[in-house]
């Protein structure tokens, strides 16, 4: 499981600033969709704490690229969640049910 957080870090998700939402849905999904179909069925927990990870680290993305969420850390979680409930099909993990909406 260390190896899932280790590849997302690898990403580096936070640099990726120039990219748009959607841009870093269609470079996670495959892989993140491959994590839940192969771990999804017998380690959940370990998806719940990949789903919160991932999800902090979109936060930190959305505090990089939108200046108006800099200092905000609440702000950028309440962003994410608009997105989710705006475009609940764009990440794999958001529509797998690992995340929770709302």
């Amino acid at each position: 499981m260390k190896h899932m957080r280790q590849t997302v870090r690898g990403w580096k998700l936070h640099r990726q600033t120039l990219k748009t939402l959607a841009d870093l849905a269609q470079q996670c999904n495959s892989t993140t969709r491959g994590w839940w179909n192969y771990y999804g069925a017998f380690y959940q927990t370990a998806m719940r704490k990949l789903v919160r990870y991932l999800d902090q680290r979109f936060e930190q993305w959305a505090r990089r690229k939108y200046k108006t969420l800099l200092r905000h850390k609440r702000r950028s979680m309440e962003w994410l969640r608009k997105m989710k409930n705006e475009y609940p099909r764009m990440f794999h993990y958001w529509q797998a049910g690992g995340s929770r909406v709302g």
